[in-house]
């Protein structure tokens, strides 16, 4: 049998013995009993073509076919033996935060800072009400249990937080809380 196999734009021939006709007949899955030789053939070129001879698989595979192990290589630089580079790059990974943990983490905590800091200054003159705001609204501390912590009834701390909030807007107007 000669089997048509595309690679890149075009076509090449292989010679299949019988032995291998009836091996690619069975990894195809193909089915049909009392088929001539010219129809089991046909049926094996068809069925490959429709699984192999895509043209979309064949650029998914020239654009894939080095995926999956990373370029760099432990010990690669001479300068850098004792550094484990066996890490994918920067430009393997889909989503490359992980990359850049520290550095989001770190203006993570310094906007929660600037916030919280914000808002003891424009509640300077009511202390308990900043701390209130901070413990209930950024930190997601129930107002039951804060009030609890502070040995008050719940209805005060959300009166705090009511002038407090009150207060905010007053200062930032686009804020929203």
């Amino acid at each position: 049998m000669k089997l048509r196999i595309r690679y890149d734009e075009a076509y090449q021939v292989l010679d299949l013995d019988e032995q291998a006709t009836e091996q690619l007949w069975v990894s195809l899955d193909l089915e049909g009993e009392g088929l001539t030789q010219e129809e089991r053939e046909k049926r094996i070129q068809e069925a490959f073509d429709a699984k192999y001879n895509r043209p979309e698989y064949n650029n998914w595979r020239k654009l894939n076919r080095h995926r999956g192990e990373s370029k760099a290589k432990p010990g690669k630089d001479e300068t850098e033996d004792d550094i484990d580079s066996s890490e994918p790059l920067m430009s393997e990974v889909a989503d490359d935060r992980i990359f850049r943990q520290d550095e989001l983490t770190r203006a993570e905590k310094e906007e929660y800072e600037a916030v919280c800091e914000w808002a003891r200054k424009v509640l300077a003159d009511k202390p308990k009400w900043a701390e209130a705001f901070i413990a209930v609204h950024m930190d997601g501390v129930p107002t039951k249990d804060y009030a609890a912590s502070l040995g008050v009834d719940p209805t005060t701390v959300t009166h705090w937080l009511r002038r407090a909030e009150k207060k905010l807007r007053e200062n930032y107007k686009n804020r929203q809380f």
